[in-house]
Protein backbone atom coordinates (compact mmCIF):
# COMPACT_ATOMS: atom_id res chain seq x y z
CA UNK A 1 0.00 0.00 0.00
CA UNK A 2 1.40 3.39 -1.01
CA UNK A 3 0.72 6.51 1.01
CA UNK A 4 0.93 10.04 -0.37
CA UNK A 5 3.72 10.88 2.02
CA UNK A 6 5.76 7.97 0.62
CA UNK A 7 5.81 9.47 -2.89
CA UNK A 8 9.15 11.09 -3.78
CA UNK A 9 9.85 12.81 -7.08
CA UNK A 10 12.82 11.11 -8.73
CA UNK A 11 15.36 13.35 -10.44
CA UNK A 12 15.90 12.79 -14.14
CA UNK A 13 19.27 11.63 -15.43
CA UNK A 14 20.02 15.14 -16.65
CA UNK A 15 19.14 16.61 -13.25
CA UNK A 16 21.36 14.05 -11.53
CA UNK A 17 24.25 14.85 -13.85
CA UNK A 18 23.82 18.61 -13.27
CA UNK A 19 23.69 18.08 -9.52
CA UNK A 20 26.84 15.94 -9.47
CA UNK A 21 28.75 18.32 -11.72
CA UNK A 22 27.68 21.91 -10.97
CA UNK A 23 29.21 24.55 -13.24
CA UNK A 24 32.42 26.16 -11.94
CA UNK A 25 32.82 29.78 -10.93
CA UNK A 26 29.68 30.00 -8.77
CA UNK A 27 29.56 31.49 -5.28
CA UNK A 28 27.05 31.97 -2.51
CA UNK A 29 25.56 34.87 -4.42
CA UNK A 30 24.62 32.49 -7.21
CA UNK A 31 22.59 30.47 -4.71
CA UNK A 32 20.68 33.64 -3.88
CA UNK A 33 19.79 34.58 -7.46
CA UNK A 34 19.12 30.95 -8.44
CA UNK A 35 16.74 30.62 -5.47
CA UNK A 36 14.90 33.79 -6.48
CA UNK A 37 14.59 32.68 -10.09
CA UNK A 38 13.41 29.25 -8.98
CA UNK A 39 10.65 30.87 -6.94
CA UNK A 40 9.47 32.83 -9.96
CA UNK A 41 11.16 36.20 -9.53
CA UNK A 42 12.01 38.04 -12.73
CA UNK A 43 13.06 41.47 -11.42
CA UNK A 44 15.14 42.63 -8.46
CA UNK A 45 15.67 46.09 -7.04
CA UNK A 46 18.59 47.30 -4.99
CA UNK A 47 21.88 49.07 -4.50
CA UNK A 48 25.30 47.38 -4.34
CA UNK A 49 27.67 47.63 -1.41
CA UNK A 50 31.02 46.09 -0.50
CA UNK A 51 29.68 43.20 1.58
CA UNK A 52 26.94 42.40 -0.96
CA UNK A 53 29.12 42.22 -4.08
CA UNK A 54 28.83 38.42 -4.23
CA UNK A 55 25.09 38.78 -4.90
CA UNK A 56 25.54 41.49 -7.48
CA UNK A 57 28.29 39.61 -9.30
CA UNK A 58 25.96 36.61 -9.52
CA UNK A 59 23.35 38.75 -11.30
CA UNK A 60 25.65 38.71 -14.34
CA UNK A 61 25.14 34.96 -14.58
CA UNK A 62 21.35 35.06 -14.16
CA UNK A 63 18.36 36.12 -16.22
CA UNK A 64 17.00 38.35 -13.45
CA UNK A 65 16.38 41.94 -14.45
CA UNK A 66 18.15 44.35 -12.11
CA UNK A 67 16.79 47.85 -11.44
CA UNK A 68 19.28 49.91 -9.47
CA UNK A 69 18.17 53.01 -7.62
CA UNK A 70 20.36 55.70 -6.06
CA UNK A 71 19.21 55.49 -2.42
CA UNK A 72 18.30 52.30 -0.53
CA UNK A 73 15.11 53.82 0.85
CA UNK A 74 13.97 54.66 -2.67
CA UNK A 75 14.84 51.14 -3.82
CA UNK A 76 12.59 49.88 -1.04
CA UNK A 77 9.75 52.15 -2.18
CA UNK A 78 10.17 50.88 -5.77
CA UNK A 79 10.03 47.27 -4.58
CA UNK A 80 6.97 48.10 -2.46
CA UNK A 81 5.11 49.42 -5.51
CA UNK A 82 6.17 46.46 -7.64
CA UNK A 83 4.72 44.16 -4.99
CA UNK A 84 1.48 46.15 -4.73
CA UNK A 85 0.92 46.17 -8.49
CA UNK A 86 1.87 42.56 -9.24
CA UNK A 87 0.99 40.81 -5.97
CA UNK A 88 4.39 39.10 -6.25
CA UNK A 89 7.22 39.23 -3.75
CA UNK A 90 9.63 41.94 -4.88
CA UNK A 91 13.32 41.13 -4.16
CA UNK A 92 15.35 43.99 -2.72
CA UNK A 93 19.14 43.48 -2.57
CA UNK A 94 21.05 45.60 -0.03
CA UNK A 95 24.39 45.84 1.70
CA UNK A 96 25.26 45.75 5.39
CA UNK A 97 24.87 48.43 8.08
CA UNK A 98 24.18 51.89 6.62
CA UNK A 99 22.78 50.46 3.40
CA UNK A 100 20.46 48.12 5.24
CA UNK A 101 19.34 50.71 7.78
CA UNK A 102 18.59 53.28 5.10
CA UNK A 103 15.80 50.98 3.85
CA UNK A 104 13.94 50.92 7.17
CA UNK A 105 11.42 53.67 6.38
CA UNK A 106 10.48 51.95 3.13
CA UNK A 107 10.05 48.61 4.86
CA UNK A 108 7.85 50.26 7.49
CA UNK A 109 5.59 51.56 4.73
CA UNK A 110 5.52 48.13 3.08
CA UNK A 111 4.52 46.55 6.39
CA UNK A 112 1.78 49.11 7.01
CA UNK A 113 0.45 48.68 3.46
CA UNK A 114 0.91 44.88 3.35
CA UNK A 115 3.23 45.05 0.33
CA UNK A 116 5.24 41.85 -0.27
CA UNK A 117 8.94 42.81 -0.30
CA UNK A 118 11.74 40.26 0.07
CA UNK A 119 14.72 42.23 1.38
CA UNK A 120 18.04 40.35 1.21
CA UNK A 121 21.00 42.02 2.88
CA UNK A 122 24.58 41.08 3.37
CA UNK A 123 26.12 40.83 6.83
CA UNK A 124 29.60 41.17 8.27
CA UNK A 125 31.72 38.00 7.87
CA UNK A 126 30.55 35.00 9.87
CA UNK A 127 33.29 35.47 12.47
CA UNK A 128 31.77 38.86 13.33
CA UNK A 129 28.27 37.57 14.11
CA UNK A 130 27.11 37.20 17.68
CA UNK A 131 27.35 40.71 19.08
CA UNK A 132 31.09 41.04 19.69
CA UNK A 133 32.91 44.28 18.92
CA UNK A 134 35.18 43.03 16.14
CA UNK A 135 35.48 46.30 14.26
CA UNK A 136 34.31 45.07 10.87
CA UNK A 137 33.21 47.69 8.34
CA UNK A 138 29.45 48.40 8.76
CA UNK A 139 29.30 46.22 11.89
CA UNK A 140 26.20 46.34 14.04
CA UNK A 141 25.85 44.48 17.33
CA UNK A 142 22.63 42.90 16.09
CA UNK A 143 21.61 44.04 12.62
CA UNK A 144 18.48 41.87 12.57
CA UNK A 145 17.22 43.56 15.73
CA UNK A 146 16.77 46.79 13.78
CA UNK A 147 14.32 45.04 11.47
CA UNK A 148 12.53 42.63 13.78
CA UNK A 149 9.91 45.17 14.85
CA UNK A 150 9.34 46.38 11.29
CA UNK A 151 9.13 43.35 9.00
CA UNK A 152 6.98 40.19 9.17
CA UNK A 153 9.87 37.78 9.67
CA UNK A 154 13.67 37.74 9.93
CA UNK A 155 15.90 34.98 8.53
CA UNK A 156 19.64 34.86 9.28
CA UNK A 157 21.79 32.58 7.11
CA UNK A 158 25.14 31.23 8.38
CA UNK A 159 26.09 28.67 5.69
CA UNK A 160 25.59 28.33 1.96
CA UNK A 161 23.41 25.24 2.36
CA UNK A 162 20.88 27.36 4.29
CA UNK A 163 20.42 29.94 1.50
CA UNK A 164 17.77 28.23 -0.69
CA UNK A 165 15.60 27.17 2.25
CA UNK A 166 15.87 30.54 4.02
CA UNK A 167 14.86 32.44 0.88
CA UNK A 168 11.98 30.05 0.19
CA UNK A 169 10.76 30.41 3.78
CA UNK A 170 10.99 34.19 3.56
CA UNK A 171 9.19 34.19 0.19
CA UNK A 172 6.34 32.17 1.70
CA UNK A 173 6.14 34.56 4.65
CA UNK A 174 5.98 37.62 2.37
CA UNK A 175 3.12 36.13 0.34
CA UNK A 176 1.09 34.67 3.19
CA UNK A 177 -1.79 37.00 4.04
CA UNK A 178 -1.43 39.59 5.24
CA UNK A 179 1.35 40.20 2.75
CA UNK A 180 4.35 42.15 3.96
CA UNK A 181 8.10 42.71 3.89
CA UNK A 182 10.55 40.11 5.17
CA UNK A 183 14.26 40.24 5.95
CA UNK A 184 17.05 37.81 5.03
CA UNK A 185 20.69 38.49 5.90
CA UNK A 186 23.73 36.56 4.68
CA UNK A 187 27.37 37.06 5.78
CA UNK A 188 29.85 38.48 3.28
CA UNK A 189 32.11 35.43 3.31
CA UNK A 190 29.18 33.09 2.69
CA UNK A 191 28.23 35.14 -0.38
CA UNK A 192 31.77 35.31 -1.74
CA UNK A 193 32.97 31.75 -1.18
CA UNK A 194 32.97 29.38 -4.14
CA UNK A 195 30.20 26.80 -3.89
CA UNK A 196 29.86 23.17 -4.90
CA UNK A 197 26.16 23.11 -4.05
CA UNK A 198 24.11 22.12 -7.12
CA UNK A 199 22.32 24.78 -9.12
CA UNK A 200 19.00 25.64 -7.46
CA UNK A 201 16.41 24.71 -10.07
CA UNK A 202 13.14 24.89 -8.15
CA UNK A 203 11.59 26.31 -5.05
CA UNK A 204 7.83 26.03 -5.18
CA UNK A 205 6.29 27.50 -2.08
CA UNK A 206 2.65 27.45 -1.07
CA UNK A 207 1.57 30.46 0.99
CA UNK A 208 -1.26 29.40 3.24
CA UNK A 209 -4.76 30.71 2.62
CA UNK A 210 -6.70 32.24 5.48
CA UNK A 211 -10.35 31.13 5.29
CA UNK A 212 -12.89 32.41 7.80
CA UNK A 213 -14.32 30.26 10.56
CA UNK A 214 -17.79 29.16 9.35
CA UNK A 215 -19.48 29.64 12.71
CA UNK A 216 -18.40 33.29 12.68
CA UNK A 217 -19.55 34.00 9.12
CA UNK A 218 -22.88 32.34 9.96
CA UNK A 219 -23.40 34.81 12.80
CA UNK A 220 -22.24 37.71 10.62
CA UNK A 221 -24.61 36.73 7.81
CA UNK A 222 -27.52 36.56 10.24
CA UNK A 223 -26.74 39.98 11.69
CA UNK A 224 -26.44 41.56 8.24
CA UNK A 225 -29.59 39.90 6.93
CA UNK A 226 -31.66 41.23 9.84
CA UNK A 227 -30.06 44.70 9.96
CA UNK A 228 -32.22 47.76 9.44
CA UNK A 229 -29.39 50.17 8.60
CA UNK A 230 -26.31 48.15 7.53
CA UNK A 231 -23.21 49.92 6.26
CA UNK A 232 -19.80 48.79 5.03
CA UNK A 233 -16.29 50.17 5.45
CA UNK A 234 -13.99 48.73 2.76
CA UNK A 235 -10.27 48.93 3.44
CA UNK A 236 -7.06 48.09 1.68
CA UNK A 237 -7.53 44.42 2.42
CA UNK A 238 -10.33 44.33 -0.18
CA UNK A 239 -7.99 45.70 -2.84
CA UNK A 240 -5.10 43.40 -1.94
CA UNK A 241 -7.39 40.35 -1.95
CA UNK A 242 -8.83 41.30 -5.36
CA UNK A 243 -12.26 41.18 -3.75
CA UNK A 244 -13.91 44.31 -5.18
CA UNK A 245 -16.46 42.38 -7.24
CA UNK A 246 -17.52 40.29 -4.27
CA UNK A 247 -17.81 43.44 -2.15
CA UNK A 248 -20.10 45.02 -4.73
CA UNK A 249 -22.27 41.89 -4.91
CA UNK A 250 -22.65 41.84 -1.13
CA UNK A 251 -23.39 45.56 -0.86
CA UNK A 252 -26.07 45.34 -3.54
CA UNK A 253 -27.64 42.26 -1.97
CA UNK A 254 -27.79 44.00 1.41
CA UNK A 255 -28.49 47.47 0.00
CA UNK A 256 -25.69 48.59 2.32
CA UNK A 257 -23.90 51.92 1.70
CA UNK A 258 -20.12 51.59 1.31
CA UNK A 259 -17.31 53.97 2.25
CA UNK A 260 -13.79 53.13 1.17
CA UNK A 261 -10.79 53.96 3.31
CA UNK A 262 -7.82 55.81 1.87
CA UNK A 263 -5.98 52.51 1.49
CA UNK A 264 -9.07 50.95 -0.08
CA UNK A 265 -9.49 53.48 -2.90
CA UNK A 266 -11.21 51.89 -5.88
CA UNK A 267 -12.62 48.97 -3.90
CA UNK A 268 -16.15 50.18 -4.67
CA UNK A 269 -17.37 52.18 -7.71
CA UNK A 270 -17.17 55.89 -6.96
CA UNK A 271 -20.48 56.82 -8.61
CA UNK A 272 -22.47 53.77 -7.49
CA UNK A 273 -25.80 54.72 -5.82
CA UNK A 274 -24.56 53.08 -2.60
CA UNK A 275 -21.13 54.74 -2.65
CA UNK A 276 -20.29 57.11 0.18
CA UNK A 277 -16.94 57.54 -1.59
CA UNK A 278 -13.97 58.18 0.72
CA UNK A 279 -14.98 61.17 2.84
CA UNK A 280 -13.77 59.67 6.12
CA UNK A 281 -12.39 62.96 7.43
CA UNK A 282 -15.88 64.40 7.56
CA UNK A 283 -18.27 64.39 10.48
CA UNK A 284 -21.28 63.76 8.20
CA UNK A 285 -19.77 60.43 7.13
CA UNK A 286 -18.76 59.63 10.70
CA UNK A 287 -22.31 60.28 11.92
CA UNK A 288 -23.72 58.05 9.20
CA UNK A 289 -21.43 55.15 10.14
CA UNK A 290 -22.19 55.61 13.84
CA UNK A 291 -25.89 55.34 13.07
CA UNK A 292 -25.53 51.93 11.36
CA UNK A 293 -27.09 49.19 13.46
CA UNK A 294 -24.67 46.67 11.84
CA UNK A 295 -21.36 47.89 10.45
CA UNK A 296 -19.28 45.51 8.34
CA UNK A 297 -15.59 46.49 8.29
CA UNK A 298 -13.62 44.57 5.65
CA UNK A 299 -9.84 44.74 5.41
CA UNK A 300 -9.36 47.72 7.71
CA UNK A 301 -8.18 48.13 11.28
CA UNK A 302 -10.20 51.37 11.70
CA UNK A 303 -7.00 53.18 12.52
CA UNK A 304 -6.43 56.90 12.94
CA UNK A 305 -7.25 58.02 9.40
CA UNK A 306 -10.10 55.55 8.89
CA UNK A 307 -11.85 56.58 12.10
CA UNK A 308 -11.73 60.36 11.61
CA UNK A 309 -8.85 60.51 14.08
CA UNK A 310 -10.47 58.12 16.56
CA UNK A 311 -13.60 60.25 16.91
CA UNK A 312 -15.73 57.47 15.41
CA UNK A 313 -17.78 55.76 18.15
CA UNK A 314 -20.02 53.02 16.71
CA UNK A 315 -23.39 52.53 18.40
CA UNK A 316 -24.40 49.36 16.55
CA UNK A 317 -22.82 45.92 16.16
CA UNK A 318 -19.47 45.83 14.37
CA UNK A 319 -18.32 42.90 12.23
CA UNK A 320 -14.63 43.12 11.38
CA UNK A 321 -12.95 40.96 8.72
CA UNK A 322 -9.19 41.36 8.93
CA UNK A 323 -6.22 39.23 7.81
CA UNK A 324 -3.82 40.94 10.22
CA UNK A 325 -4.52 39.40 13.63
CA UNK A 326 -2.94 42.38 15.39
CA UNK A 327 -5.55 44.73 13.91
CA UNK A 328 -8.53 42.56 14.81
CA UNK A 329 -10.67 44.42 17.37
CA UNK A 330 -7.68 46.60 18.23
CA UNK A 331 -9.82 49.76 18.23
CA UNK A 332 -13.42 48.62 18.70
CA UNK A 333 -15.13 45.52 20.11
CA UNK A 334 -16.49 43.48 17.22
CA UNK A 335 -17.40 40.09 15.89
CA UNK A 336 -13.80 39.58 14.78
CA UNK A 337 -13.26 37.31 11.77
CA UNK A 338 -9.59 36.56 11.13
CA UNK A 339 -9.62 35.90 7.39
CA UNK A 340 -8.65 36.97 3.91
CA UNK A 341 -11.22 39.48 2.62
CA UNK A 342 -11.99 37.58 -0.56
CA UNK A 343 -12.66 34.28 1.19
CA UNK A 344 -14.73 35.91 3.92
CA UNK A 345 -16.86 37.90 1.47
CA UNK A 346 -17.46 34.74 -0.55
CA UNK A 347 -18.62 32.95 2.61
CA UNK A 348 -21.04 35.78 3.37
CA UNK A 349 -22.38 35.76 -0.19
CA UNK A 350 -23.20 32.08 0.19
CA UNK A 351 -25.27 32.61 3.34
CA UNK A 352 -26.53 36.18 3.63
CA UNK A 353 -30.14 36.99 2.89
CA UNK A 354 -31.26 39.64 0.42
CA UNK A 355 -32.58 42.96 1.74
CA UNK A 356 -34.70 45.60 0.06
CA UNK A 357 -34.16 49.18 1.13
CA UNK A 358 -35.17 51.86 -1.40
CA UNK A 359 -34.13 54.55 1.07
CA UNK A 360 -30.43 53.58 1.05
CA UNK A 361 -29.43 55.52 -2.11
CA UNK A 362 -31.37 58.55 -0.85
CA UNK A 363 -29.53 58.48 2.48
CA UNK A 364 -26.22 58.22 0.62
CA UNK A 365 -27.06 61.23 -1.56
CA UNK A 366 -28.01 63.23 1.52
CA UNK A 367 -24.63 62.59 3.13
CA UNK A 368 -22.69 63.45 -0.02
CA UNK A 369 -24.74 66.64 -0.46
CA UNK A 370 -23.84 67.70 3.08
CA UNK A 371 -20.17 66.99 2.41
CA UNK A 372 -20.23 69.00 -0.82
CA UNK A 373 -21.96 71.92 0.90
CA UNK A 374 -19.36 71.90 3.69
CA UNK A 375 -16.46 71.97 1.23
CA UNK A 376 -18.12 74.57 -1.00
CA UNK A 377 -18.49 76.94 1.96
CA UNK A 378 -14.70 77.05 2.40
CA UNK A 379 -13.85 78.62 -1.00
CA UNK A 380 -11.44 75.89 -2.09
CA UNK A 381 -12.04 76.13 -5.83
CA UNK A 382 -8.32 76.08 -6.70
CA UNK A 383 -7.73 72.82 -4.89
CA UNK A 384 -10.78 71.15 -6.42
CA UNK A 385 -9.84 72.38 -9.91
CA UNK A 386 -6.28 71.07 -9.59
CA UNK A 387 -7.48 67.65 -8.47
CA UNK A 388 -10.04 67.56 -11.27
CA UNK A 389 -7.30 68.42 -13.78
CA UNK A 390 -5.21 65.49 -12.56
CA UNK A 391 -8.18 63.14 -12.88
CA UNK A 392 -8.95 64.41 -16.39
CA UNK A 393 -5.35 63.92 -17.55
CA UNK A 394 -4.78 60.48 -16.05
CA UNK A 395 -6.04 57.57 -18.19
CA UNK A 396 -8.52 55.35 -16.29
CA UNK A 397 -6.21 52.31 -16.07
CA UNK A 398 -3.05 54.22 -15.23
CA UNK A 399 -1.73 53.86 -11.66
CA UNK A 400 -0.85 56.86 -9.54
CA UNK A 401 1.50 57.15 -6.55
CA UNK A 402 1.08 60.00 -4.09
CA UNK A 403 3.58 61.40 -1.62
CA UNK A 404 2.61 62.93 1.70
CA UNK A 405 1.49 66.31 0.37
CA UNK A 406 -1.64 68.49 0.45
CA UNK A 407 -2.86 67.42 -2.98
CA UNK A 408 -2.57 63.78 -1.90
CA UNK A 409 -4.58 64.48 1.26
CA UNK A 410 -7.28 65.91 -0.98
CA UNK A 411 -7.04 62.86 -3.22
CA UNK A 412 -7.55 60.48 -0.29
CA UNK A 413 -11.04 61.91 0.19
CA UNK A 414 -11.99 63.35 -3.19
CA UNK A 415 -10.19 61.44 -5.98
CA UNK A 416 -11.99 58.81 -8.04
CA UNK A 417 -9.44 56.00 -8.44
CA UNK A 418 -11.63 54.49 -11.22
CA UNK A 419 -10.48 50.94 -10.41
CA UNK A 420 -8.97 48.91 -7.57
CA UNK A 421 -5.20 48.84 -7.16
CA UNK A 422 -4.60 51.99 -9.17
CA UNK A 423 -4.17 54.68 -6.48
CA UNK A 424 -1.39 54.22 -3.93
CA UNK A 425 0.09 56.49 -1.29
CA UNK A 426 2.39 56.43 1.70
CA UNK A 427 -0.48 56.84 4.18
CA UNK A 428 0.34 53.51 5.81
CA UNK A 429 3.44 54.79 7.59
CA UNK A 430 3.29 58.43 6.51
CA UNK A 431 6.89 58.99 5.39
CA UNK A 432 8.04 61.53 2.83
CA UNK A 433 9.62 60.63 -0.49
CA UNK A 434 7.40 57.70 -1.51
CA UNK A 435 5.67 58.93 -4.66
CA UNK A 436 8.36 59.10 -7.35
CA UNK A 437 10.45 56.00 -6.57
CA UNK A 438 7.27 53.97 -6.04
CA UNK A 439 6.02 55.09 -9.44
CA UNK A 440 9.29 53.86 -10.95
CA UNK A 441 8.68 50.43 -9.44
CA UNK A 442 5.17 50.37 -10.88
CA UNK A 443 6.46 51.32 -14.32
CA UNK A 444 8.89 48.40 -14.15
CA UNK A 445 6.03 46.08 -13.17
CA UNK A 446 3.73 47.21 -15.99
CA UNK A 447 5.22 49.22 -18.87
CA UNK A 448 1.90 49.17 -20.79
CA UNK A 449 0.43 52.08 -18.81
CA UNK A 450 1.87 55.50 -18.04
CA UNK A 451 2.39 56.05 -14.31
CA UNK A 452 1.81 59.29 -12.40
CA UNK A 453 3.78 60.36 -9.34
CA UNK A 454 2.61 63.32 -7.24
CA UNK A 455 4.87 65.11 -4.74
CA UNK A 456 5.21 68.42 -3.01
CA UNK A 457 8.52 70.24 -3.30
CA UNK A 458 9.51 69.01 0.17
CA UNK A 459 8.92 65.37 -0.69
CA UNK A 460 10.47 65.82 -4.12
CA UNK A 461 13.82 66.73 -2.55
CA UNK A 462 13.92 63.23 -1.04
CA UNK A 463 13.77 61.67 -4.49
CA UNK A 464 15.51 63.89 -7.06
CA UNK A 465 18.41 61.43 -7.40
CA UNK A 466 16.00 58.94 -8.93
CA UNK A 467 15.60 61.13 -12.01
CA UNK A 468 18.81 59.39 -13.03
CA UNK A 469 17.14 56.01 -12.52
CA UNK A 470 14.10 57.06 -14.54
CA UNK A 471 16.35 58.15 -17.40
CA UNK A 472 18.69 55.16 -17.21
CA UNK A 473 15.83 52.66 -17.59
CA UNK A 474 13.63 54.95 -19.69
CA UNK A 475 10.63 54.43 -17.43
CA UNK A 476 7.20 55.83 -18.35
CA UNK A 477 6.68 57.96 -15.27
CA UNK A 478 5.37 61.51 -15.19
CA UNK A 479 6.24 63.33 -11.99
CA UNK A 480 3.93 66.16 -10.92
CA UNK A 481 5.65 68.40 -8.37
CA UNK A 482 3.42 70.92 -6.60
CA UNK A 483 5.86 73.63 -5.54
CA UNK A 484 4.62 75.76 -2.64
CA UNK A 485 8.02 76.69 -1.24
CA UNK A 486 8.10 74.41 1.78
CA UNK A 487 6.39 71.73 3.81
CA UNK A 488 2.90 73.01 3.06
CA UNK A 489 0.84 70.86 5.40
CA UNK A 490 3.23 71.42 8.30
CA UNK A 491 3.01 75.14 7.60
CA UNK A 492 -0.77 74.89 8.01
CA UNK A 493 -0.59 72.74 11.12
CA UNK A 494 1.88 75.04 12.87
CA UNK A 495 0.04 78.20 11.90
CA UNK A 496 -3.23 76.77 13.23
CA UNK A 497 -1.65 75.50 16.45
CA UNK A 498 0.94 78.17 17.26
CA UNK A 499 0.08 81.20 15.14
CA UNK A 500 3.23 80.95 13.01
CA UNK A 501 5.24 78.21 11.24
CA UNK A 502 8.83 77.26 12.08
CA UNK A 503 11.29 75.23 9.97
CA UNK A 504 8.79 74.78 7.15
CA UNK A 505 10.22 77.07 4.45
CA UNK A 506 12.62 75.61 1.88
CA UNK A 507 15.15 76.86 -0.60
CA UNK A 508 14.60 74.63 -3.59
CA UNK A 509 15.99 74.21 -7.09
CA UNK A 510 14.50 75.07 -10.45
CA UNK A 511 12.84 71.67 -10.89
CA UNK A 512 12.41 72.06 -14.65
CA UNK A 513 16.08 72.87 -15.15
CA UNK A 514 17.05 70.10 -12.73
CA UNK A 515 14.99 67.54 -14.64
CA UNK A 516 16.48 68.65 -17.93
CA UNK A 517 19.99 68.29 -16.51
CA UNK A 518 19.19 64.57 -16.11
CA UNK A 519 17.90 64.42 -19.69
CA UNK A 520 14.30 64.33 -18.51
CA UNK A 521 11.86 66.75 -20.20
CA UNK A 522 10.33 69.28 -17.86
CA UNK A 523 7.57 71.87 -18.10
CA UNK A 524 6.29 74.56 -15.76
CA UNK A 525 2.50 74.68 -15.76
CA UNK A 526 -0.37 76.58 -14.14
CA UNK A 527 -3.73 75.50 -12.72
CA UNK A 528 -5.34 76.56 -15.99
CA UNK A 529 -2.95 74.55 -18.22
CA UNK A 530 -2.32 71.63 -15.87
CA UNK A 531 -4.75 69.16 -17.46
CA UNK A 532 -3.34 69.67 -20.95
CA UNK A 533 0.32 69.71 -19.88
CA UNK A 534 -0.10 66.63 -17.71
CA UNK A 535 -1.95 64.74 -20.46
CA UNK A 536 0.82 65.56 -22.93
CA UNK A 537 3.51 64.39 -20.54
CA UNK A 538 1.67 61.16 -19.73
CA UNK A 539 1.19 60.40 -23.43
CA UNK A 540 4.89 60.83 -24.24
CA UNK A 541 7.17 57.79 -23.80
CA UNK A 542 9.81 57.87 -21.08
CA UNK A 543 10.06 60.01 -17.95
CA UNK A 544 8.91 63.61 -17.62
CA UNK A 545 8.44 66.27 -14.96
CA UNK A 546 5.56 68.76 -14.64
CA UNK A 547 6.00 71.53 -12.07
CA UNK A 548 2.98 73.38 -10.70
CA UNK A 549 3.81 76.45 -8.57
CA UNK A 550 0.78 76.71 -6.28
CA UNK A 551 -0.06 77.13 -2.63
CA UNK A 552 -2.89 74.75 -1.81
CA UNK A 553 -4.98 74.62 1.37
CA UNK A 554 -6.62 71.73 3.14
CA UNK A 555 -10.33 71.66 3.86
CA UNK A 556 -11.16 72.30 7.50
CA UNK A 557 -11.01 69.24 9.76
CA UNK A 558 -14.08 68.01 11.60
CA UNK A 559 -12.39 66.06 14.39
CA UNK A 560 -11.13 69.01 16.48
CA UNK A 561 -14.41 70.50 17.59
Amino acid sequence: MTHDHDLVLRPTAAQTEAALNPPPGRNGGDLVVESLAGLGATTVFGLPGQHALGMFDALRRSDLRYIGLRVENNAGFAADAYGRVTGEAAPLLLSTGPGALTSLAALQEARAASAPVLAISSQVPTAGLGGGRHGYLHELRDQAASFRGVVKSVHTVRTQSQIPSAIAEAWTSALTVPHGPVWVEIPQDVLLAETQIPVVTGGDTFPEELPPRPELTAVAADLLSRAERPAIVAGGGVVRADAAKKLRQLAERLQAPVVTTFGGKGAFPWTHPLSLQSWLEDRHTTDFLEDADVLLVVGSGLGELSSNYHTFKPRGRVIQIEADLGKLESNHPALGIHADARLALQALLETVGERTDPSAPERVRAVLDKVRDRIAAQELTLEQDVLAAVRAALPPGAPSFWDMTILAYWAWSAFDAKAPNTMHSAQGAGGLGYGFPAALGAAVADPTHPVLAVSGDGGALYSVAELATARQYDLNVTWLIVDDGGYGILREYMTDAFGAPTATELTRPDYVALAESFGVPGVRTSPQTLAADLATALAAPGPSVVVLPAVLRMFAPTHLG
